[in-house]
């Protein structure tokens, strides 16, 4: 159930820097997210920010559910929460199969960021991936819902989803830059096959462990 909003305007205020606070550190936790956009980047700088834009767009999603009270139905409606679940879980275990047998077949670089190179392609990934992360199922299902404060002017919900998009979009955008900077990049890239075959298969036992989760 979310707060009453009967407060003062100074109140709704701290209410907003509180809120961005926790998203801040819910989005800064590493998870599949992050493992998408940075090993993205790697490949494709401007595939890492399309992806990033991806991940930002499921945070103002997620936002504007959590405000509109569908996050309860989502949390409490099992059979709702297991099919968001098992697609999340069926999804990252064929991207991360997808880079083992891309490691495997050491595909050159620059044919990997022709690959890589389509915009829509790497935002659709990133929505996908964050749409089904059972992260932020918990996160805008629990803690979100109830920080938002119920009847709450239309400033303040507009105030929220900005906030979820910018702060998502900040954080992996910068996760992207580090991940693609040339220093680093050269770094990874003669790792590539290691690297790549390590995230698959990270990926792959998030998925699985999804799969079991109760």
């Amino acid at each position: 159930m979310r707060l009453s909003c009967g407060e003062p305007i100074v109140d709704q205020l701290a209410t907003l820097l509180t809120l961005a606070g926790v998203l801040l550190l819910s989005i800064a936790t590493p998870g599949p997210n992050f493992v998408i956009v940075t090993s993205t980047a790697v490949a494709s700088r401007r595939a890492g920010l399309a992806t990033s834009l991806g991940l930002a767009a499921a945070s103002g999603t997620w936002a504007l559910i959590a405000i509109a009270g569908l996050s309860f139905v989502v949390t409490h409606v099992s059979w709702i929460e297991t099919a968001l679940r098992l697609a999340g879980a069926t999804y990252l275990i064929w991207i991360g199969a997808k880079m083992v047998w891309t490691a495997r077949q050491s595909q050159p670089l620059d044919e990997q960021k022709q690959t890589a190179a389509s915009g829509w392609a790497a935002a659709k990934k990133g929505y996908l991936v964050s749409m089904t992360n059972p992260k932020a199922v918990a996160f805008y299902g629990s803690i979100f819902a109830v920080m938002v404060p119920a009847r709450a002017p239309t400033w303040f919900d507009t105030t929220v989803v900005a906030l979820a998009i910018v702060i998502s979009c900040g954080w992996y955008c910068a996760m992207a830059l580090l991940a693609s900077h040339a220093a680093v990049r050269q770094i990874l890239i003669r790792r590539k096959a290691a690297l790549d075959r390590a995230v698959g298969v990270l990926l792959v036992a998030l998925g699985g462990r999804m799969l079991v989760a109760r």
